[in-house]
């Protein structure tokens, strides 16, 4: 850990005090189980640590200097924040700002409108139509690469990380389903695929340090610790992204296939759609 982490971390000890004054309140609130610097400790072991948590207490809050977060694994909750009152649990500025150099304003960065159109595109790729037809074909195709790799080690007898490949996995059916093309980082066929990959999850990691440092808006201003390490890695990201983006316009552009437009050719994906929509023209023919 850098300076700044470790002046974080001690400075935490102040907050504990907090602990005792929350509790001594008249009004009813959740139990408070630590505070976020409790995180940021545990960071490597962020699953297990929450998992604890909530076997302990269905909902809990952890507090900051600045503001509480409430943690809930209560059905009942779950329900009513992501169905029956979902419009009142929006990400905010707080959660864009810490997403948006990995995530832009993408739907998992976003509230409004902006969340409803990528909304509308998403719900289309997953519809039962398109994962009957396109992505199931996809994820049984990558399940069974999976598979085989798994039978290979079993019968040599050698240790995998199951972890990585089952995140390989993914990364590949997702972007094969969004943006149409085959990154194959289960067997590491294309270095440019597994550089951007390995930046991807990179990336992912370093953003959600984000979450439980205090200090990454300091690191970000003068580009030092975790959040050059991020800057670096977004880089990679970007660059792959981008060229994924140019090559595809270029597809649409010239194609002279009507089944693209449609939805019925094989390599219609999320990314041609987004495309679309925002550049129809692009469709219309010469």
């Amino acid at each position: 850990m850098d300076f700044l982490s470790n002046l974080i971390i001690i400075l935490a000890l102040v907050f504990f005090l907090l602990v005792f004054l929350y509790g001594r309140k008249t009004k009813k609130y959740h139990p408070v189980a630590g505070t976020v610097f409790s995180l940021f400790i545990h960071f490597n072991t962020a699953h297990d640590y929450m998992t604890n948590l909530a076997k302990k207490y269905k909902t809990y809050r952890l507090i900051s200097p600045f503001k509480g977060e409430i943690y809930t694994t209560d059905p009942m909750n779950v329900e009513y924040i992501l169905k029956t009152n979902f419009e009142n649990y929006g990400k905010g500025t707080y959660t864009h700002d810490l997403l948006e150099d990995l995530l832009g304003h993408g739907i998992f960065a976003v509230d409004g409108e902006k969340w409803r159109e990528q909304r509308k595109v998403s719900s289309h790729e997953f519809s039962t139509k398109v994962l009957r037809n396109f992505s199931s074909v996809i994820f049984r195709k990558n399940a069974i690469k999976l598979g085989n790799i798994l039978l290979e080690a079993a019968n040599n007898n050698h240790k995998i990380d199951i972890y990585d490949l089952f995140m390989k996995a993914t990364l590949d059916s997702i972007f094969k389903v969004s943006f149409g093309i085959d990154l194959d980082n289960i067997w590491g066929s294309s270095k440019q695929a597994v550089r951007f990959s390995r930046a991807f999850d990179d990336a992912n990691t370093l953003t959600s340090r984000r979450f439980f440092d205090m200090s990454w808006k300091i690191k970000k201003y003068f580009n030092i610790g975790s959040e050059a390490e991020l800057k670096k890695n977004m880089k990679v990201v970007d660059e792959f992204v981008y060229n994924l983006i140019q090559i595809k316009s270029e597809q649409i552009h010239n194609t002279t296939d009507f089944s693209l437009i449609t939805g019925l050719n094989k390599n219609y994906n999320g990314l041609s759609t987004l495309i679309q929509k925002s550049n129809p023209l692009s469709l219309v023919y010469e």
